[in-house]
């Protein structure tokens, strides 16, 4: 016969470290239907999980702002929901606080709520927590239903549906968010029973106990009881690594079974890989980086802002939007994430570069982007001038190039040149060919300008108010003209005043061709007697 013998000691009930381990499967001291949010968390992987969610949440900014017919955004601190949310949302909490805690609850629950407190003004002043666990949703009707709050003392409150604020996840009947702990409760217990194991495994020295071998036999069962609690209790406890003395012929052999055998690592790696899908949550954000690189980990960086706080972010916003704002407000809310998605230095600088030069941005949002104050004189975008219109471009294109390709003439202004506006000055004596390509500098600058002004010309006729459509224009392509021509502000202002009288004379009657033409030699002259020519005269 043989007797087993357990490194714990104890009978079958106990579930101390020496206790009935290795022929009494315990999964997490509990089972899979008794599992709830908390007993979940001594899961280090979901534990980590919702920490990740709870504070990435938490950390970033809310913007409320009003938001224009055109899409344009302009941000509203004096409202109370901007305070609520950003600045105080209870007496007890701040912002980051309060965030953390409704996005555990939802990540845990599948539901987060908070009691709303509002002054006689109807201003919400206090958004105060409660606990999940501690509300109940009773029906009233299919699309309606009031809320069963149980309190700290015992006694039970009723809360209709405009008093509560609440954050639900994936819902099935649009009330009550899916708990995602009871949904996977079986993968969860599976890692907590092999947390468990591990913890025992090592608490009993990493030996799972053996069997003795008794060539003889028991009078009773009660001796052969009595016998093993009493080697069990010489040998473990206080008691344990002593000699252990066997009579009668005994031998003990110890159970040989290993990690590997039991697949102890695997199951804990996979216990890993199924919480980070249960909560999409990438495996290097937990601390697993067994299949992470430097070629992938960015992007799934990015993938998890995407497609994991996205969703989350856009729960939060509409939540909000429906409880607390309107829509003839004009109001709107964000948690913008931009700063998230930012790269390396190199990276940044690359990307505001680019903005920069194509006009999409201006310089002083970049500066605010990187958390610098604004510069007065860096609001407006800058215009690429080598950029033109389509139409333009098509005719650009049809021209014919190469060395064959029809010489351009003697720009007008030179001496000799034929068809020289009156009033242009002739150039000083020196470099013939050097003056002929500065002036053919200037006169397709020139040109390029007129070509610009008459189709923004076009435009503004067309408009219902034309006159103040070019007033407006040529406000703006002041500023323009004089930083293509390099002239004093009080010549590009004289000559958009005298283009505006022109055409305000002229109306729509005016020919396109002939303002192109016009627009073309004032330019040239302009470029001519300005700052450009005369520095070079001077130094010549």
């Amino acid at each position: 016969m043989f007797l087993s013998i357990r490194a714990e000691g104890g009978d079958s009930g106990d579930r101390s470290p020496w206790g009935d381990f290795w022929f009494s499967p315990v999964p997490y001291r509990g089972t899979p239907q008794n599992l709830n949010g908390d007993q979940a968390m001594r899961l280090t992987a979901v534990y980590a999980c919702v920490r990740v969610l709870a504070e990435s949440i938490s950390m970033l900014p809310f913007v409320l702002y009003t938001e224009a017919a055109s899409g344009a955004k302009t941000p509203n601190r004096n409202h109370w929901l901007y305070k609520l949310f950003a600045v105080r949302p209870n007496e007890y909490q701040n912002p980051m606080e309060f965030r953390e805690m409704l996005q555990g609850h939802l990540a845990l629950r599948g539901n987060a709520f908070a009691r709303i407190y509002s002054n006689p003004a109807g201003e919400v002043t206090d958004l105060i927590p409660l606990h999940p666990d501690r509300i109940t949703i009773e029906m009233l009707s299919d699309t309606n239903w009031r809320y069963r709050m149980r309190n700290r003392d015992g006694s039970e409150a009723i809360l209709n549906r405009g008093d509560v604020f609440q954050l639900r996840g994936l819902s099935f009947d649009g009330v009550v968010g899916l708990n995602p702990i009871e949904a996977a409760r079986e993968s969860i217990t599976t890692g907590l029973a092999a947390q468990d194991y591990g913890m025992r495994y090592f608490q009993n020295d990493a030996t799972p106990g053996g069997w003795v071998e008794f060539p003889g036999q028991f009078k009773t069962d009660e001796q052969r009881d009595l016998w093993r609690e009493q080697f069990q209790k010489s040998q473990t406890g206080r008691h344990r690594h002593k000699t252990a003395v066997l009579e009668m012929g005994m031998k003990y052999h110890p159970i040989q079974i290993t990690n590997a055998d039991a697949q102890y690592l695997e199951t804990r790696r996979y216990s890993v890989g199924e919480i980070a899908r249960l909560f999409r949550i990438p495996p290097h954000l937990i601390g697993d980086l067994e299949r992470a690189t430097f070629s992938n980990i960015e992007q799934q960086s990015l993938e998890f802002v995407l497609y994991t706080l996205t969703p989350w972010l856009t729960r939060w916003e509409e939540a909000i939007r429906y409880t607390f704002l309107e829509p003839e407000d004009g109001l709107n809310v964000e948690f913008p994430f931009t700063a998230m998605l930012r790269g390396d230095a190199g990276a940044r600088a690359a990307y505001y570069h680019n903005g920069i030069l194509d006009g999409w941005m201006t310089r002083n949002e970049a500066r605010l982007a990187e958390s610098m104050n604004p510069l007065d004189g860096l609001d407006e975008p800058l215009r690429p001038l080598n950029m033109v219109e389509e139409n333009e471009a098509e005719k650009q294109e049809a021209e014919p190039t190469g060395p064959n390709a029809p010489q351009p003439e003697v720009p007008k202004g030179v001496p000799g040149a034929p068809g020289t506006p009156p009033g242009v000055p002739a150039p000083p004596k020196g470099d013939l060919h050097a003056d002929m390509r500065f002036f053919a500098l200037a006169r397709a600058n020139a040109e390029r300008i007129a070509r610009k002004e008459t189709a923004m010309v076009q435009t503004a006729l067309r408009a219902p108010d034309s006159d103040t459509a070019l007033v407006e224009l040529y406000e703006k392509h002041v500023t323009f003209v004089e930083q293509a021509l390099s002239v004093p502000r009080d010549e590009a202002l004289a000559y958009c005043t005298q283009r505006l009288d022109f055409l305000q004379t002229q109306g729509a009657s005016i020919e396109v061709d002939l303002f192109n033409d016009s627009a073309c030699l004032q330019l040239t002259r302009l470029a001519l007697e300005g700052t450009i020519y005369e520095t070079r005269a001077a130094d010549k």
